[in-house]
């Protein structure tokens, strides 16, 4: 609204709020400022004796730098529980790390070397993990997130290594815990058995191998029973399986088959072959054989009917028998429909085994945890199974057994970690029973189930996952064959392997030393210590406890242990209290924190230890390729805040639906910048207009407010509830959306663009000018609240200018939501205003059509004629001579035509004067001598009494 050329005064007012945020400079000082005057603890103080609400922290792991999925993750969780604070909550957060664990120990093993003592293992580990500890911790204050960063919870904190074990006496006494030999997902690389959740899947090419179990001699009268024959038309025969791991043939114990399933004698030249009957055309075709089916029977015809191992006639080893057992897992979808059976290198096949009586001491095991064939083994002993796989092969087409081998890619269990092929293999472990019925009457699985019924889900899909996993996994391998973690501290008798009698009192006793010295402790405590002249009878457990049980008990250790006077209350000591309102992490912790926790829970609470599961996507390129330093697309957290700021980061977050994959690029981060600055273009408006205006001193009742004032924030409350609703529900993209719609259309596309003219030309205590001056007051209060959920840094920022006209304290997340004054009638004020701005839009758009065609320049030169359905014209009226100001126009003339069902707009040029200060086309520009080039509305202003608004 300025011109050089006019010399007369108009209210153009500034702010010391910069039109640039430079975020990259500025926010590391904010940054430093929260950490300085304690913000956090501020916060803390100022929520005393709220509801609390509880987001606990789903730990990091210690190790290498945070990358873009981290801030994600941290981010998320800060606008949730700055949300609730806003909502009046006393909302904490306490960060966490998980500390113990393989990544760690690799990094010792690459800086250290192999084979160091175990104690030196543990104190160089834990070096390790402070420094990256420190490295992260910067990162994510970086980012804005608010949290007690002072007192973060360590999992390798003795408090918390003391209370692990504590928590794992615990399920022991309750029955959950035993020992056995059982296949557990093992990485010879790690030498450890893995957790469900260090399992991913990978394409791996393999031999596949049709393999035939031959038929005794001893056996012919008793294979033709089962088919119904009186005898075999031949005495050679195979009983055929089919498998992609050669490599546990010389294991194979058994054989099984489907009791309903029906099965095949078929005569062909390599002899009599026993196949599935809806699978022998393939398997023939396969095998490049023309066969006759001779007979059939069901799968349990066949039960216990013995064969000859594959490799007896290579090595006299091998000269055993494999009986057939019935097991309801085998299929026909693919292979023979009769499954070879080696106990240590399957789950089914171990169960089956085991269902039919074989003992753990029988069960061959020759894959030693390096992969490596034991020395006992005929023909491969010394070989990685990787290696032996060609040949045992070619020792299975030697002795006539093999039918058919092939190449085949297919999808395999990989370790996460070193991203090579995991294998089943059977050791002796510590599992936690999932369907062993406890004290309570209920299984470990059927409470586990019961909790997740109880449990709210975002997105409502996560319950079904979570379900399917709970439902469907193995007993939980509790121990690990690693240095750096919390001991199993176990003392077993080294002749009856049984744990000693008094073993939880023991683990009490251990525990305090943890306590004091951390898990050190336990390998210099000497067992006569702890039981004197027993101690040569027993040994220490080298066992450590699974990093999931680590953070999976972090609500027993944690939140009601070293941080209990933290997180803890009064509210929490209802015993049906669950401890954490929240848990929040990437969709891939329904098999890792989510389930480990709700089990350590189930165990240790009968219940889940959250109320509700957030979970959110991963992180992909624009072309929807997961981040990768192969591929080039990784987006580093650290270098946008460098560059564009964090704030740009955690609009991007906030404005993604996070539900699904979310998707990043230096293309999708330039639109959030124009985003960003929509937003603080609005904001410095706001605080330029309101920098004259004292509310103490200016105060007006909304009832004496203009019209439009009052529309303008009864739109502002009910964005408002939008926005708060949204945010209850844990929604952030759809309140971005709706408070950018807010910015630009109801705000700058509407009603700043209007009032502008009311409060440049007005004089500067006008009650009209005023009367805007109170609603974008009020405006501002909640729209700060509002955003600074996400946008932090700006909102801290406009707080600082801001807060001296609200008396407030220094930051603004001590304050909430803001209350609004009433606006009566609010429901038909924005029904009113809603078809008014839906008539100025069409007016808009005849307008800017003569401006294109050259006819008008700026909005402020055309002069309307509208005519308009009776309806229509009467709303048009009835905002007079005001309505010129709402249409942006000189002069307006509006007529009733019941004839037409829309508004229709006439637009011309104005052949009036421009006043040089207001820049209306008026036909009294120069009306006074004196002032040759101002209008009657400027110079009352100016000069006299001022002009009188009504509505705009």
């Amino acid at each position: 609204m300025s011109d050089k050329k006019n010399s007369y005064p108009v209210n153009l007012l500034d702010t010391t709020f910069p039109m640039r945020g430079d975020l990259p400079k500025r926010e590391p000082i904010w940054v430093k400022e929260w950490q300085e005057k304690k913000i956090y603890q501020k916060i803390r103080e100022a929520k005393a004796g709220k509801k609390t609400f509880i987001l606990h922290d789903g730990p990091p792991y210690a190790n290498g730098d945070i990358h873009i999925g981290h801030a994600v993750n941290k981010i998320l969780k800060d606008m949730i529980v700055k949300a609730k604070g806003f909502a009046g909550y006393d909302a904490r957060y306490v960060p966490g790390w998980d500390c113990h664990g393989m990544p760690i120990e690799i990094q010792i093993e690459k800086q250290f070397g192999k084979h160091l003592p175990t104690a030196e293992v543990q104190e160089k580990a834990r070096a390790y993990a402070k420094v990256q500890i420190a490295k992260q911790k910067q990162d994510f204050e970086r980012l804005g997130v608010l949290g007690d960063w002072q007192n973060p919870y360590l999992t390798m904190d003795f408090k918390n290594e003391a209370d692990e074990i504590r928590a794992l006496g615990k399920i022991l006494e309750d029955g959950y815990v035993y020992r056995g030999l059982k296949p557990v997902n093992w990485c010879f690389d790690c030498g450890s058995a893995l957790a469900e959740a260090e399992v991913e899947y990978q394409d791996k090419e393999d031999l596949a191998v049709d393999v035939g179990f031959a038929f005794p001699k001893d056996q012919l009268p008793a294979i033709a029973k089962a088919f119904s024959l009186n005898q075999l038309p031949k005495s050679e025969g195979m009983a055929v399986i089919w498998t992609t791991t050669p490599w546990t043939i010389p294991s194979n114990q058994a054989l099984n088959v489907h009791p309903e399933i029906e099965y095949a004698l078929v005569n062909t030249a390599r002899g009599l072959l026993i196949l599935a009957k809806d699978r022998t055309e393939a398997c023939l075709k396969e095998y490049e054989l023309e066969g006759q089916v001779i007979a059939t029977c069901k799968g349990q015809a066949l039960a216990g009917l013995e064969f000859h191992h594959p490799l007896s006639k290579a090595h006299e080893g091998f000269d055993r028998r494999s009986p057939i057992y019935l097991a309801e897992y085998v299929t026909i979808d693919s292979g023979t429909g009769m499954v070879h059976c080696a106990p240590a290198y399957g789950e089914e096949d171990f169960k089956s085994c085991k269902t039919h009586g074989l003992k753990d001491q029988d069960i061959l095991n020759p894959v030693m945890g390096d992969g490596v064939y034991a020395s006992w083994l005929p023909l491969f002993a010394g070989l990685t199974i990787w290696k032996a796989n060609p040949q045992i092969v070619e020792a299975l087409q030697q002795a006539g057994s093999l039918l058919k081998s092939a190449k085949l890619k297919h999808f395999y269990m990989h370790c996460w970690r070193h991203k090579t092929p995991v294998v089943y293999r059977a050791t002796a472990q510590w599992f936690a029973s999932m369907d062993k019925k406890v004290a309570s009457g209920k299984s470990l699985r059927e409470t586990a189930l019961e909790g997740i019924e109880t449990t709210e889900f975002y997105p409502a899909w996560g319950k079904q996952r979570l379900r399917n996993m709970i439902a469907n996994r193995p007993d939980w391998t509790l121990s690990r064959q690693r240095q750096w973690g919390v001991p199993m501290a176990f003392l077993i008798h080294k002749e009856s392997g049984e744990l000693h009698p008094r073993t939880p009192e023991l683990l009490e006793i251990i525990a305090k030393r943890v306590e004091k010295e951390g898990i050190e402790a336990w390998q210099s405590i000497d067992i006569k210590e702890l039981i004197g002249d027993e101690a040569a009878m027993y040994e220490k457990n080298k066992d450590t406890l699974d990093v999931w049980f680590d953070s999976g008990t972090t609500h027993w250790h944690v939140i009601r242990g070293s941080h209990a006077a933290t997180l803890a209350d009064a509210s929490r000591n209802n015993p049906n209290e669950r401890w954490a309102d929240l848990y929040l992490e990437g969709s891939d912790q329904h098999r890792g924190w989510f389930h480990s926790s709700l089990l350590t829970g189930s165990m240790l609470d009968g219940k889940p230890p959250y109320k509700a599961l957030l979970t959110h996507g991963f992180t992909v390129d624009g072309q929807g390729r997961k981040m990768s330093k192969s591929v080039g697309n990784v987006i580093a957290p650290q270098e946008v805040a460098d560059k564009m700021g964090a704030e740009i980061i955690r609009l991007w977050v906030a404005s993604t639906d996070y539900s699904g994959e979310m998707t990043i690029s230096d293309e999708i981060l330039k639109r959030v910048v124009e985003s960003y600055r929509r937003i603080r273009n609005t904001l410095r408006f706001l605080l330029a207009n309101l920098s004259d205006f004292d509310i103490d001193q200016h105060r007006m009742d909304p009832k004496d407010w203009l019209e439009l004032d009052r529309y303008a924030l009864a739109v502002t409350e009910e964005m408002q509830k939008e926005l708060t609703a949204h945010y209850d529900r844990y929604e952030f993209h759809p309140a971005v959306s709706r408070l950018m719609t807010f910015c630009s259309e109801d705000m700058g596309g509407f009603y700043l663009d209007i009032i502008k003219d009311r409060l440049y030309t007005l004089t500067a205590n006008a009650p009209a000018r005023r009367s805007a001056q109170n609603a974008l007051f009020h405006i501002t209060q909640s729209f700060l609240r509002l955003s600074a959920p996400f946008l932090s840094f700006t909102a801290e920022e406009v707080w600082g200018i801001f807060a001296h006209k609200t008396k407030s304290k220094d930051t603004i997340f001590t304050e909430e939501f803001y209350q609004l004054p009433s606006i009566n009638d609010a429901s038909a004020l924005i029904a009113k205003w809603d078809r008014i701005r839906v008539m100025r839009s069409d007016i808009t758009k005849a307008i800017e059509f003569e401006r294109e065609a050259g006819n008008v320049g700026s909005s402020l030169q055309a002069e309307l004629q509208i005519e308009a359905p009776a309806s229509d014209a009467a709303l048009l009226k009835s905002l007079g001579d005001d309505l010129k100001f709402i249409t942006i126009t000189s002069s307006v003339n509006v007529t009733e035509n019941a004839s037409l069902e829309e508004i229709k707009v006439t637009v011309k040029s104005s052949s009036h004067q421009k006043c040089g200060r207001c820049w209306h086309y008026r036909e009294d520009v120069g009306h006074d001598a004196e002032h040759p080039t101002l209008c009657g509305r400027c110079t009352s202003n100016l000069f006299g009494d001022g002009e009188k608004r009504h509505i705009a």
